[in-house]
C-alpha cells in the first residue's frame, strides 16, 4: 500500500508537464521512458510502460556460454518454484 502525495505539476504551452522530481525518482523515470495515459473520469493516470523497458533490453545482455536465462534465474534466486528436489547423496 503505498501513501497519497498530492504534488503539483503546471501544463505548458504547447501542452507539455514536468513531473516532480519525487516523482521520476521514485519511478525511476528518465529521458525517454515512454508513457501510458489513460483517462479515468476526470483524472489521468500515467503508467511507467514496462514493456517498452523490457523491449529495448531484449539481445542486449550475453549469457555464459552453455547457460540458459533459467539457469541464470536459479543462480540468482535459488531454485524456483516446481523445481524438482536435488537427489540425496547415496550414502550405502
Amino acid at each position: 500500500m503505498t501513501d497519497k502525495v498530492a504534488m503539483e505539476a503546471t501544463v505548458a504551452e504547447r501542452g507539455q508537464i514536468t513531473l516532480p522530481k519525487a516523482v521520476r525518482d521514485a519511478l525511476g523515470l528518465t529521458k525517454g521512458t515512454q508513457l501510458k495515459v489513460e483517462l479515468d473520469g476526470g483524472r489521468i493516470i500515467l503508467r511507467k510502460n514496462v514493456d517498452d523497458a523490457l523491449s529495448r533490453m531484449r539481445g542486449r545482455i550475453k549469457l555464459p556460454p552453455g547457460m540458459t536465462t533459467d539457469d541464470v534465474m536459479r543462480d540468482l534466486r535459488g531454485r524456483a518454484p516446481g523445481d524438482p528436489f536435488p537427489a540425496p547423496d547415496d550414502e550405502t
